[in-house]
């Protein structure tokens, strides 16, 4: 990212510059953002999006679980060394991680990263396994961690307090054999938000937060394990705001869930529009607006939204009650 930021021609980081530009949060969870150890890619990409015109005084990342190496053979097909045999897939260390823009002041020292808990550490792990045996084998089990990026609580300072963002980027459900390793992760990786929530991994606030991230999965249609999911939609902590795209769409038979819900288009071969990406604020905060930016053909920053992502810019706007 960093060196197509210096060349300065990249079409889609201008397009991404642009469409958070008019979006112009206060605070933003970006995600597939390269990392590195002095977020020289960030406060390149922040200087970008100043010159398009959304200033940010404050930006953070941590390191990225995806392209971290492990020493093993991860996906089971007896060669080391290769993306898949990375805590989570990634050519390279840093690969595709999390980011936060924010105006406001972020709490380094207050963060809660989550990142390295081992997926065998989590209470009632739904590990996979093939003839009654670990998959791909125990010792790739044994460092195997939950997070295929990060699972993060982030204090932002605003003028009346803190609000937690608590901010993840699941893995995807599909891609694996019927030992279903990928499914049952991101069902965990989910699943942790809930846990974390009644208090099992230490304090967890009560109030005045926010549960912000890239799920990879819809509540009601697609391949995966939607339990979590549907129980974080339902939990009475939180609350959905269901974020509809900024223009109209009609309905699609074929499909049981309203396209106006979606935040992300995979062309073919893939499966078309899905909702994946969520903002559930907690029951405490009042939502004045919400969401999902995705201007019609012809429409102003039509070009622009296409260009950037497949994934579209969700945003709510919350008030304290």
């Amino acid at each position: 990212m960093l060196r197509d930021l210096m060349r300065g021609d990249d079409a889609q980081i201008d397009a991404v510059a642009a469409v958070i530009a008019a979006a112009s949060p206060d605070v933003i969870v970006l995600q597939g953002v390269d990392y590195d150890l002095e977020l020289h890619a960030l406060g390149a990409l922040r200087d970008r999006i100043a010159e398009a015109g959304a200033d940010f005084g404050h930006i953070f990342a941590l390191r990225p679980n995806r392209g971290m190496p492990t020493g093993q053979d991860m996906d089971g097909n007896g060669r080391l060394g290769e993306p898949a045999d990375r805590q989570a897939y990634g050519a390279f260390s840093g690969q595709g991680g999390m980011a936060i823009l924010s105006r406001y002041p972020i709490d380094a020292a207050g963060v809660r990263d989550f990142s390295a808990l081992l997926w065998k550490d989590m209470p009632g792990a739904d590990l996979p396994v093939v003839d009654g045996a670990p998959f791909p084998n125990a010792p790739a089990l044994a460092v195997q961690r939950l997070s295929s990026v990060g699972h993060w609580v982030v204090p932002v300072i605003l003028p009346d307090g803190p609000l937690h963002l608590l901010t993840f980027h699941a893995s995807t459900p599909v891609f694996d054999g019927p030992e279903d390793r990928n499914g049952r992760r991101n069902h965990d990786e989910l699943r942790f938000w809930s846990l974390y929530l009644d208090g099992a991994f230490g304090t967890a606030p009560a109030s005045r937060f926010v549960l912000a991230g890239a799920a990879n999965l819809a509540p009601d249609e697609g391949e995966g394990r939607h339990g979590a999911l549907r129980a974080l939609l339902a939990d009475a902590r939180l609350q959905d705001p269901r974020p509809r795209r900024s223009a109209p769409v009609p309905r699609d038979p074929a499909r049981a869930a309203d396209p106006a819900f979606d935040t992300v288009h995979w062309p073919a071969p893939g499966p078309g529009g899905r909702r994946v990406d969520y903002i559930l604020p907690s029951a405490d905060l009042g939502v004045l607006a919400s969401g999902v930016l995705w201007p019609a053909p012809g429409e102003t920053l039509h070009a622009k939204v296409e260009a950037a992502s497949r994934h579209r810019l969700v945003w709510v706007d919350l008030a304290r009650r």
